[in-house]
């Protein structure tokens, strides 16, 4: 096997989790008209979500008139313990120590102050003082494959283990209510949802003293950005928190473009669609789902992990996709070759090429 970066560990850690159902009667329903509760309420249950998870449970605490400041505070004391437990658990999976990471890197759109988690991790978990940090903000879901690509460069290039960690707090943003229907709240308020996701990633040539991992080699990363499109999903820092544009046009949008980029990254790789046999896609949404496999023409069973994870976990933002991973790394018989898909802002799409050493050459 040529020089590849090899995920040799996969930590997830999660908030406590709340019903759906539970949260709209509980909560939602009451933010709403009589006349208008009945649309907001088909969204919910058309959301695919049937449970999610809540540092904050809006059963328990209405944050939705928060400062943006008191809600970055609060994200410092819930990110900081539930991104300790992902990282943790990658590194014990990995079987590294660590401060035998060369790159720390975290991706987070959820939450900002200085020292970040970067810093406060790296420190708690003893991280050597010489690692390399990064922080990448505010990319939003699609975050955690730039991420991947760009730790996977650090490992293939210095020949150290790298770790990336992706941890949201959506519950943080929860909106006040508005005079009008507001659909594009609606929907943001009925799909997001908490999670932490740590990936470590290990160099796979054999001269490294790492090799033998049984992890998922990255062979390539993709990216397409409709810079025309780019109002149709926005992520505005107001002074009530992040609010959430989500335009009914982005399923329209990834239908244009996912499958050019889709051929074209196995295409560099003199593979097709046919030879792939496990897909990690972001579960942004049912439509986002029923699109991508139209425009893949990808059958039931390819995207059962995907609606699984939307179902259980909801739409967690950066780590969702992870969540994903993490399913299908963990079937009786794993995919051998496995194509990640995530989508955000931008309108960007990001693709990535994973293969376990038996078929990585």
């Amino acid at each position: 096997m040529d020089r590849n970066a090899i995920i040799a560990g996969l930590g997830i850690s999660l908030p406590p989790s709340v019903v759906q159902d539970d949260v709209w009667n509980g909560f939602f329903a009451r933010r709403f008209a009589d006349d208008r509760r009945g649309l907001a309420r088909r969204i919910f249950a058309n959301s695919g979500v049937r449970t999610r998870q809540a540092a904050v449970n809006p059963l328990l605490e209405d944050v939705s008139e928060w400062s943006t400041e008191r809600r970055m505070r609060r994200y410092q004391v819930e990110a900081a313990p539930l991104g300790k437990e992902a990282v943790g658990r990658a590194l014990t999976d990995a079987g590294l120590a660590a401060d035998e990471i060369g790159l720390f890197a975290v991706c987070s759109c959820t939450g900002y102050a200085t020292p970040g988690l970067d810093i406060l991790l790296a420190r708690d978990m003893g991280m050597a003082p010489s690692v390399r940090r990064l922080f990448v903000g505010h990319m939003g879901c699609y975050a955690a494959l730039p991420g991947l690509g760009t730790a996977a460069d650090f490992v293939v290039a210095h020949g150290q283990p790298a770790l990336l960690l992706c941890a949201e707090l959506t519950s943080l943003h929860l909106q006040p209510p508005t005079t009008r229907m507001d659909i594009q709240q609606i929907v943001s308020h009925a799909l997001f949802s908490d999670a932490a996701a740590a990936v470590v990633l290990t160099p796979g040539d054999a001269s490294s003293g790492y090799a033998g991992s049984s992890g998922y080699a990255v062979r390539d990363i993709a990216a397409v950005t409709d810079a025309t499109t780019a109002d149709h999903m926005t992520w505005d820092v107001t002074d009530l928190g992040f609010r959430m544009g989500l335009s009914p046009r982005v399923p329209k949008v990834l239908s244009v473009h996912v499958r050019a980029m889709v051929d074209d990254l196995l295409g560099r790789h003199g593979l097709t669609i046919g030879d792939v046999d496990g897909w990690a896609v972001h579960p942004g949404g049912p439509k986002i789902l029923d699109v991508v496999q139209e425009r893949l023409e990808l059958d039931d069973a390819a995207l059962a992990d995907s609606r699984g994870v939307l179902s259980a976990y909801g739409n967690c933002s950066s780590p969702t996709v992870l969540l994903v991973l993490d399913e299908l790394r963990r079937r009786p018989a794993p995919p051998r070759r496995v194509v990640m898909l995530a989508f955000g802002p931008g309108l960007t799409l990001y693709g990535a090429l994973l293969e376990t050493s038996r078929v990585a050459v």
